[in-house]
């Protein structure tokens, strides 16, 4: 287990990796399109987005997989089970001296380095992980995030070129968990205080669905864009809006205007 500052590469960024991490930004797939990005240079399996606020509150959590949706369903129990405090990152970003200055790290460990039984078992060994690099970024107000790549057991350790490759984009990928966190948080006080803390409590995939449909989107095109069927889409609709208190998309388009 390992990190370590981010330097100054002076390596220039692909024109296509920018545009497809930046067009995440404020959407409900943010990690999905660093991982599209990311996937253009080298070879992962999983994306995670996770932030908190100074407080310590999970506030921005993405997850994307290369394939199905293991990685959304192993980041809502990450929430559920407050596994951000044995996260070896999260962690000790938690337990360091506020910065005078925004600092960016690159943190490296594999699963066996992973102390906690229940979160290696959930996050690693029970999904196929073999390690994880992450960027890391610590603020002076306190925010902390881990954007982070996950390679599986049918693939290489992460090589020093790789982790170079990971160096160069760092500060483009914090700026964008930054960037999408304060969408988020304009967002959350458009809807006002009420509603704003009903939304946290949905699922990871409740408020994808909320996401698209307060975006202009049918539930259709919420399917199509989600890749699971028009029914699982419904039924996590009416499930967020029993949680949210609404009778409806409309009660929800009204609840988050300014």
């Amino acid at each position: 287990m390992k990190r370590w500052p981010v330097r100054e590469t002076g390596r220039s960024l692909a024109g296509p990796v920018v545009a497809s991490v930046m067009a995440g930004i404020g959407t409900p797939h943010l990690a999905a399109s660093i991982l599209g990005a990311v996937q253009q240079v080298l070879p992962v399996t999983f994306c995670t987005v996770f932030a908190a606020s100074a407080n310590g509150r999970i506030g921005t959590i993405s997850a994307a997989s290369a394939y199905g949706h293991t990685a959304e369903r192993t980041a809502e129990r990450y929430v559920a089970e407050r596994f951000d405090r044995f996260d070896p990152h999260m962690a000790w970003l938690a337990g360091r001296k506020l910065p005078r200055r925004e600092q960016l790290w690159l943190g490296h460990h594999r699963a066996d380095e992973v102390a906690e039984p229940s979160y290696r078992a959930a996050c690693y060994e029970d999904v196929g992980i073999r390690e994880r690099c992450s960027v890391l970024q610590l603020l002076p107000t306190g925010q902390r995030s881990a954007v982070s790549f996950y390679r599986s057991l049918a693939q290489p350790e992460f090589d020093a070129a790789e982790f170079a490759l990971l160096e160069a984009h760092a500060a483009l990928l914090a700026d964008a968990t930054a960037a999408h966190g304060r969408s988020a948080m304009a967002a959350r006080e458009a809807a006002g205080p009420a509603l704003a803390s009903r939304l946290l409590g949905l699922s990871l995939r409740e408020r994808e669905v909320i996401g698209h449909l307060l975006a202009g989107k049918t539930a259709k095109e919420a399917a199509r864009a989600l890749g699971i069927e028009l029914t699982t889409v419904r039924t996590h609709q009416y499930r967020a809006f029993r949680r949210l208190g609404i009778r409806g998309l409309k009660d929800l388009l009204r609840a988050t205007l300014p």
